[in-house]
């Protein structure tokens, strides 16, 4: 449901229904986890909680969440924290960080000398794990920051914990436990199978995770610690940094920020604070887990101790609040829809919601089993979340907040695309005549950007083509003529600019023209193999299942199903080399079954990409794995989408990657490249910008 709150509270009873509002949110968010709202919505009540008390000290109530750990809505738990368990102040903008940093330099006396540490808030529990001689002997949630919850029942059951240590030291480790995705999307599977109702997000998983007891079932967590103290009376945990004691406990085994796919890092200013503030934002959506924001501290130990802290939270550290990538709303209803295989696609219709900077009306939702096992309702609130920063998807219904009216999701009886019979023998469901009812599917598909690259063929357009019996397959397009064109485009000058590119579209490489085909579990990166392989369409249609598990990541049952779809769309095939379609993959070297005298000096092998005699050890790339990060300019400015970057770097020899890794041994950065460029310095690995990367490869950009 989508949350509207007035700009102010006019009152002192808005007033006191925001506290209420407030701590009953902070209550079930730190207990159950099944808060009524979603982070966005409490910190906006939080800061007009805030405003009014600042404007009016004197109305002030002492149960008012402001003040406290928590929000005071939490009581101690049954073990005292061997130090406070304070939580962080938020800034929410650039100025709010130099504010902060001007209320460390008054605190200080002094301005910032030892830089700040910049490390990932993530979305989970805080924990403290207590480690005696090197043993983990405890475990104790945050509660009131005062004391918190025993839990040590889930020892055994989180990543990033070890049992025992690299080292016989004793001291208690701080930091977030929560799940994963794939872990997520693990635990709502296993508890759909016991019976258990899902788990509407991820930090709720982990929440009622840690409590669970007796469960029939394990799921399985993961830990990043942000901290440790001293225990025990023992000696001071050594590192005169934030960076230094994380190291410290990296090394002792446990896993720590710095672990992160973001790491931790040290800068020695706020304006490069700033910077990696962005990088994160930008890193966001690839991360394996939820984060909400940044944290920010001061790196050096003797500056946080000046600095101190207050009685909610510290003055040496802050929480920078990055835009909600995921909030509650109402499931209105689901759609169904017929993609280019036939496959029925429902998507979630839904109350719209701001999600990181847009307003998100629809949603996906993967397939009829999924459904069940979520246990979605229309009319649930339901939790959202931006998936890639560009797909919103579902991931559970907030089962607490039911009202008693919402009913189930009802599965079509029929195929929605032309009221046939559906193939429901697997999860995902099919129109049994799949070849016709997804036709226009799959002819937009092959007309998309990463196969012919036809542009302005969009599904208005296609649809027409289909209706009046003119375009039955992809190889139909290119031999309309302008009559055709004209009456499904509706003007003589968009036929005529259409026309144009689909005579373009016959000279892309024989890759993009097998995707654009739409064999089954082929899809650009694979189709890039299978051409890269073969050479030439006439070798992949002679190609048997045995000679097809020869292409990378092809096994046995996806060759035999590869070869006889191949078979089945014979018919199309020979009508595109009819229309003088390419059918032939640019490449380096000579293509499978060609002799080295038969792609010699001067002499293309079957590929016909190796006109300037290029053999597979002289490719530019050969031997060599490629990370591209950051915007392309210059002369690669035309290698804008990361499968048209994958393919050059392929057809100039080397294997393309999207991260660093052991086996990375080129990096190129482009513009605003992040944090892939530090963690290759580190390897030491080559680092080249896109300029020397394109004279490298200047053979290639024009094939």
């Amino acid at each position: 449901m989508t949350t509207t709150t007035p700009p102010a509270l006019a009152g002192r009873d808005e007033y006191a229904d925001a506290i209420g509002a407030a701590l009953r949110a902070s209550a079930a968010y730190y207990g159950s986890g099944e808060s009524a709202l979603d982070d966005a919505s409490f910190d906006l009540l939080l800061g007009l909680i805030r405003a009014y008390e600042e404007r009016y000290p004197q109305h002030a109530d002492v149960a008012s969440p402001t003040g406290k750990v928590a929000g005071g809505a939490v009581p101690a738990g049954d073990v005292a924290h061997t130090a406070a368990m304070l939580s962080l102040g938020n800034v929410f903008g650039p100025q709010e960080l130099l504010d902060w940093e001007a209320s460390l330099v008054r605190r200080l006396g002094a301005p910032v000398t030892g830089g700040y540490a910049v490390e990932l808030k993530l979305d989970g529990a805080s924990l403290a794990a207590r480690y005696r001689d090197g043993r983990l002997v405890q475990l104790v949630t945050r509660g009131n920051g005062a004391g918190g919850e025993d839990v040590s029942h889930a020892i055994g059951t989180i990543t990033g914990l070890p049992r025992e240590l690299a080292t016989a030291a004793s001291f208690e480790v701080r930091g977030e436990v929560l799940l994963t995705t794939e872990q997520f999307e693990r635990a709502n599977a296993v508890r759909a199978e016991h019976g258990a109702g899902p788990f509407s997000n991820a930090r709720n998983g982990a929440a009622g995770t840690l409590r669970a007891k007796g469960r029939p079932y394990t799921v399985e967590m993961s830990f990043w610690a942000f901290g440790a103290v001293g225990q025990d009376g023992g000696d001071t945990l050594p590192g005169a940094t934030h960076a230094e004691l994380m190291a410290y406990l990296g090394a002792a085994g446990v896993r720590t920020a710095a672990d992160t796919p973001a790491g931790l890092t040290v800068v020695d200013t706020i304006a490069g604070v700033q910077e990696q503030v962005d990088r994160i934002a930008a890193l966001r959506p690839r991360l394996p887990f939820g984060i909400d924001g940044v944290v920010v501290k001061l790196n050096a130990v003797e500056e946080q101790t000046a600095a101190g802290s207050g009685s909610r939270h510290p003055h040496w550290a802050t929480a920078y609040k990055l835009p909600a990538a995921q909030r509650r709303t109402r499931l209105l209803e689901v759609t169904w829809s017929v993609g280019r295989t036939g496959v029925l696609a429902p998507t979630a219709v839904l109350e719209p919601v701001e999600i990181d900077g847009s307003v998100v009306r629809h949603a996906t939702l993967h397939n009829p089993a999924d459904i069940e096992r979520r246990g979605l309702r229309i009319g649930d609130v339901v939790t959202v979340c931006k998936a890639g920063d560009v797909i919103p998807r579902v991931e559970a219904p907030v089962v607490a907040l039911r009202t008693g009216q919402e009913r189930p999701v009802e599965p079509p009886a029929v195929c929605p695309g032309c009221g046939g019979e559906i193939d429901r023998s697997q999860e995902r469901w099919r129109c049994a005549q799949p070849a016709d009812c997804g036709r226009i599917a799959a002819v937009l598909y092959a007309a998309g950007r990463d196969q012919l690259d036809i542009d302005g063929l969009g599904e208005k357009y296609v649809r027409a083509l289909v209706e009046a019996g003119a375009v039955r397959d992809v190889a139909d397009l290119f031999t309309l003529d302008h009559a055709r064109l004209a009456l499904a485009a509706g003007s003589d000058k968009r036929a005529v600019r259409l026309r144009e590119q689909i005579e373009a579209a016959k000279d892309r490489p024989l890759s993009r023209v097998f995707c654009a085909l739409g064999v089954l579990g082929t899809g650009r990166g694979m189709s890039r193999r299978i051409a890269r392989h073969f050479g030439t369409m006439e070798a992949v249609r002679a190609a048997d299942a045995a000679a097809m598990t020869a292409v990378e990541l092809v096994g046995d049952a996806k060759a035999a199903a590869i070869v006889a779809q191949v078979a089945a769309l014979g018919p199309v095939i020979d009508k595109l080399a009819a229309a003088g379609v390419n059918l032939t993959e640019p490449q380096a070297g000579p293509p499978v079954g060609a002799g080295a005298g038969e792609a010699g000096a001067g002499e293309a092998g079957a590929g016909g990409g190796a006109e300037d005699g290029a053999a597979e050890g002289a490719a530019p790339l050969a031997g060599q794995t490629v990370v591209v990060t950051g915007r392309m300019a210059g002369a690669l400015a035309a290698y804008d989408t990361r499968d048209k970057v994958r393919e050059l770097i392929e057809r100039a020899g080397g294997r393309s990657a999207s991260g660093v890794s052991g086996r990375t041994t080129l990096l190129v950065a482009g513009e605003k490249a992040g944090g892939k460029v530090a963690k290759a310095q580190q390897a030491g690995i080559e680092i080249v910008g896109e300029d020397a990367f394109a004279e490298r490869i200047a053979a290639f950009l024009t094939r």
